[in-house]
């Protein structure tokens, strides 16, 4: 049985996407995929344009949720780490440093340009700092003592 912080490690490594999920102001959810560079556990870089509607959501309402799963797995073999965070637009003198990290794991002709980024340009770089993980304890599993599917906070430092 694995532990489930490893689990969670693992599923942070090893996948692209993130589900999104934001609210608008009046409390309306909204939730996008997302691909993503993760940055030690508990931060998460993407690239959007301040027009979408989760871009527009985290601006008023920087309180997020991420699901982060291997959408292959077969039936009854998911897992999944869900953190709750807060999100926002990487601030304009941090950017060089944060497209940095996000381009660390795209190729070569993949990774975005400093200008592409920039307040005239499409897209802005964001992030997201996690305040809890939790991964998802299936009802059978003996550390569940639910009996149903539910999701157990786990810590997982900072660093791979």
């Amino acid at each position: 049985m694995s532990d489930l912080a490893d689990i969670a490690r693992q599923l942070i490594t090893a996948n692209v996407y993130l589900a999104l999920g934001t609210a608008d102001p009046s409390g309306h959810p909204w939730v996008s995929p997302v691909y993503f560079t993760p940055d030690g556990y508990s931060d998460f870089y993407w690239v959007s344009s301040p027009e979408t509607q989760h871009s527009h959501n985290i601006a008023t309402r920087p309180e997020v949720s991420l699901v982060i799963y291997d959408s292959h797995a077969p039936v009854g073999a998911a897992e999944a780490v869900y953190v709750r965070a807060t999100a926002g637009q990487v601030r304009a003198e941090d950017v060089e440093a944060a497209a940095a990290i996000y381009n660390s794991r795209l190729a070569e002709q993949e990774r975005i340009a400093l200008d592409e980024l920039q307040a005239s340009a499409r897209f802005r770089l964001y992030h997201a700092t996690a305040l809890e993980h939790s991964v998802l304890i299936r009802g059978g599993d003996p550390r569940n003592e639910r009996g149903a599917d539910a999701r157990m906070t786990v810590t997982l430092g900072d660093t791979p």
